[in-house]
């Protein structure tokens, strides 16, 4: 705990993770190594055409009443090759 009485911000945010992929498995029926295993599929797929930071992704999923969604935050390093054409 940070403080008497107000637990630690991390603690609360990993929980939080956590529980979020219980219901996506929950909803989706996909294991968390099926979703860590799509994660790195989509970002191999995407490094071989721009350049990204690993550390910096950040994939969700959420729903929307019967809607599920796969969200993807890549941030893309600044590119050095000038374009052609």
């Amino acid at each position: 705990m940070a403080a008497w009485g107000k637990p630690n911000r991390q603690s609360a945010d990993e929980a939080k993770e956590r529980l979020k992929l219980v219901l996506i498995h929950d909803r989706t029926d996909l294991s968390q190594d099926e979703l860590s295993t799509m994660k790195n599929e989509l970002l191999a797929v995407i490094s071989r055409h721009v350049e990204i930071d690993p550390e910096l992704v950040k994939i969700s999923m959420s729903h929307d009443g019967r809607e599920q969604k796969l969200t993807a935050d890549i941030p893309l390093k600044t590119s050095h090759r000038r374009k052609i054409g």
